[in-house]
């Protein structure tokens, strides 16, 4: 199985864990949030309801305590609380639109007025169907008749006018409409839970893919960063092993023995600069900001010095190198060595792509707290389309023009990473045809005079 494939199967099986545990433990959380929000809906609706029949039920039990004269018996007056009371235990025969409690605009309630041996003086309302007056016991009930219909019921004793025991007032309200409001309420919350879940399930998979994404991007990168790596490093190795084997039934004479060491010197040169390119940038990416007091350097005298390296070398010969340094001194922070090799690997750049006759500058400024240098060149130029991928490791803009000229594609990221463990950023601006600016910014440091 190729190594593509077998990320691939990581990857998913990887990704697959992720989303199930996100859908669980969000299918958790909405399952509990679910209950918990039912839970909390049906104890203040069902609080409601107590409340409004205790409320009832008190203020009828006081209004009829203050008319009831004979236990036993219901006085004339009493119907003027209670208009559609009907007397006994026989059907009551009053329109259903004059119903129980009219006066507190409700519905749904039935009373029933009772002796102490529990025999029916009165009802009213629609009382509940087959179910046991006997329970006068327990003062506060829930039944539920033939229908399946539940009631809330209060069993208070009644006393007449002259504080003697008369008998018991039964009253209680159909819960018809509160069950009906949680059956419509269990409905929404299990009907669109299956729903969520999906969601969920969709949510969780999008956003497990995106969390494996920089995991999978980092390992392409490892893995283009190893095919590059061992490309350049056999190149040389294959030529320093051609010369050797072109050496073995060959009779050679000084000469030729000295320009074949040559060669072989010249490739183990590059393995040397490779490897230790290759050593810094990962020093850097371990330790980009390491807490090191790096000693004050003056940037006018640095860019002075390596213009001045770079002068003797040939293909600068043919190209106009400049500098418009400002007279005042400009200080950053930074490790000598590191800073210099920016700007040599940007100007070598800028030389190697800059064709005879044409011109780099080196450019210094200084922004508020931050100190401005530009490479500007003459050359080739970068399209648009590439300027954000040149300061990757081994990517090269023109592969055949960067072999001829030796480079490997490290120079701007060496550059990119030192400019980052300085705490500074580094911008490109090109034009194809015409020519390339490198911006670096660096943070300016005060020295005062004599320091640094």
């Amino acid at each position: 199985m190729s190594q593509s494939k077998l990320l691939t199967r990581i990857c998913q099986r990887t990704r697959l864990h992720l989303a199930l545990w996100y859908g669980g433990v969000m299918g958790a959380i909405l399952g509990l949030a679910g209950f918990t929000s039912y839970q909390m809906v049906a104890h203040a609706h069902w609080t409601a309801v107590n409340q409004e029949l205790q409320s009832i039920a008190g203020t009828l039990h006081d209004s009829l305590e203050a008319k009831l004269t004979q236990p036993g018996q219901i006085e004339a007056s009493v119907q003027d609380i209670l208009p559609n009371l009907c007397l006994g235990d026989h059907p009551c025969t009053h329109s259903s639109e004059r119903h129980i409690l009219n006066a507190f605009g409700q519905s749904g309630y039935y009373i029933r007025l009772l002796t102490h041996q529990g025999k029916i003086v009165a009802t009213a309302g629609d009382i509940p169907m087959n179910y046991l007056p006997d329970l006068r016991h327990q003062p506060k009930q829930i039944l539920q008749d033939k229908q399946g219909i539940r009631y809330q019921r209060y069993t208070l004793a009644l006393k007449n006018v002259s504080g003697q025991p008369w008998g018991w007032m039964e009253i209680g309200r159909s819960l018809q409409e509160f069950d009906d409001h949680l059956a419509i309420l269990r409905w929404i919350i299990w009907g669109g839970f299956p729903v969520a879940i999906l969601l969920v399930g969709a949510a969780s998979w999008f956003l497990a893919g995106l969390a494996m994404q920089p995991i999978v991007n980092s390992y392409e990168k490892m893995q283009q960063f190893t095919a590059d790596a061992a490309h350049e490093i056999r190149t040389p190795l294959a030529s320093i092993q051609a010369v050797i084997e072109s050496t073995f039934d060959t009779p050679l004479s000084e000469r030729e023995f000295r320009e074949l060491f040559t060669a072989i010197a010249r490739q183990n040169q590059r393995l040397v600069r490779l490897t230790e390119d290759l050593l810094l940038i990962s020093r850097l990416e371990r330790h980009p900001r390491k807490s090191v007091e790096h000693p004050s350097v003056c940037l006018n005298d640095l860019l002075t010095d390596v213009v001045e390296g770079l002068l003797v070398l040939d293909m600068a010969r043919s190209i106009r190198l400049s500098t418009n340094l400002p007279n005042q001194p400009i200080y950053v922070k930074g490790e000598p060595n590191q800073l210099a090799q920016i700007f040599t690997n940007l100007l070598t750049n800028a030389l190697q792509y800059t064709p005879e006759n044409g011109q780099v500058s080196v450019l210094l400024n200084r922004t508020f707290d931050q100190a401005v240098i530009d490479i500007q060149d003459t050359g080739i130029g970068i399209d648009s389309r590439e300027q954000e991928r040149i300061f990757d490791r081994f990517y090269r803009v023109a592969s055949d023009r960067s072999r001829c000229t030796g480079g490997v594609g490290l120079g701007l990221a060496i550059a990119r990473e030192i400019v980052t463990s300085h705490r500074g950023s580094i911008q490109v601006s090109s034009t194809p045809g015409q020519g390339s600016i490198f911006a670096v910014r660096l943070p300016v440091v005060e020295v005062n005079n004599g320091d640094g």
